[in-house]
């Protein structure tokens, strides 16, 4: 097996630049129409360009090689040689190597039995609550439109009065047999038929109102709980609750995205919560207690201490987002107007605090 990277004098982690540099040099060297040129030198180096400088055959190349050496395809089998051509320099006509190999297996029988019918696709919603509601939780109800089970058929997607016949098309086995060429050489596979999905029976008479789907355009109605302590960005399951599914295949999720609301007094920050508050400075030099209105509008005690230094913060137990979490206080200095008998208080208290 040649080895393209070697050729073009590269590491297999080249980039796509260095794969184009090295393939100019080689190929002004070994062009036929130089003194001393190469002409298989040249036709060397261009088939290992081809390869390499293309994104899905150089993904192919450096997952198989140019051929599936020691395959048991390649050569002899129970003493029968296949004789099939295993090389990959043209795989860029070829399509998604897995339908290949699915083809390949499905011709064998070594494929999974393929679903009857499609089930109905999840869904996702966006729910904006208060920053009061993520705390303390809510029951949102919500509304919205997609494919329901036809209640006229009762999802069958048929008359059940009058039932189902044998499928003419498979004969009622639910597969058929289809010829596919490939590179591996001219196959016959087995698929599900497409006239009964797969079941080997057909309906005698379609449902008038979904035209055989079982499902039709309607609207769900659903009462989702946020519950307390939801984060911003957070997604609420509802299994079931999606778009329903064909004849009766099974129905998907309903996904609820919560958005929390930005709030004008409290910041967020994990499970706690963040404030502030403007304050005397005679509360921070004499260490006074104060009344904050929490989130929700409760009520809760803080102490500052005496001599408290404003840059740090003080903590509320248990008002934060859950029971576990708290409110983080920080204070704001408010500096009074003083007359004249404050000015006069300041300036000696000033000079007591310098005789410390």
């Amino acid at each position: 097996m040649k080895d393209y990277y070697q050729i073009l004098g590269v590491a297999r982690s080249a980039s796509p630049e260095e794969i184009k540099k090295a393939y100019r040099n080689l190929a002004h060297r070994y062009h036929p129409d130089k003194a001393g040129g190469d002409e298989a030198k040249f036709k060397e180096v261009n088939e290992a360009y081809q390869v390499l400088s293309d994104a899905r055959k150089r993904a192919e190349y450096d997952r198989f090689g140019r051929t599936f050496e020691g395959a048991p395809f390649g050569g002899a089998a129970g003493g029968q040689n296949w004789g099939w051509d295993m090389n990959f320099g043209d795989m860029g006509n070829l399509g998604d190597l897995g339908d290949i190999f699915e083809t390949f297996f499905e011709g064998m029988g070594m494929r999974p039995r393929r679903k009857t019918y499609e089930r109905g696709t999840d869904l996702e919603l966006g729910v904006e609550v208060t920053l009061e509601e993520a705390k303390f939780g809510k029951t949102i109800n919500l509304e919205y439109t997609t494919r329901i089970v036809c209640d006229t058929c009762k999802g069958l997607g048929y008359k059940a009065d009058a039932g189902l016949k044998k499928c003419e098309h498979c004969g009622g086995r639910g597969e058929v047999r289809e010829s596919r060429n490939t590179f591996f050489g001219n196959f016959v596979q087995v698929v599900a038929c497409n006239e009964c999905r797969g079941s080997g029976e057909v309906p005698v008479e379609l449902c008038r109102d979904c035209k055989g789907e079982g499902r039709k355009n309607g609207s769900r109605s659903i009462a989702v709980e946020v519950r307390s302590g939801v984060a911003d960005g957070q997604i609420i399951k509802v299994k079931g609750m999606g778009e329903a599914g064909e004849r009766r295949a099974e129905t998907g999720d309903l996904y609820v995205r919560v958005h929390v609301k930005p709030h004008p007094r409290f910041e967020r920050r994990g499970d706690d919560l963040h404030m502030e508050i403007e304050v005397p400075v005679t509360d921070i030099i004499l260490g006074k207690k104060r009344t904050v209105t929490v989130l929700g509008g409760g009520k809760a005690e803080l102490v500052i201490p005496a001599g408290f230094d404003p840059s740090e913060e003080l903590r509320i137990r248990g008002e934060g987002m859950t029971k576990r979490s708290n409110l983080v206080v920080r204070l704001k200095i408010k500096t009074p107007r003083l007359n004249s008998k404050a000015k006069k208080l300041a300036e000696e208290l000033e000079k007591l605090l310098g005789e410390e």
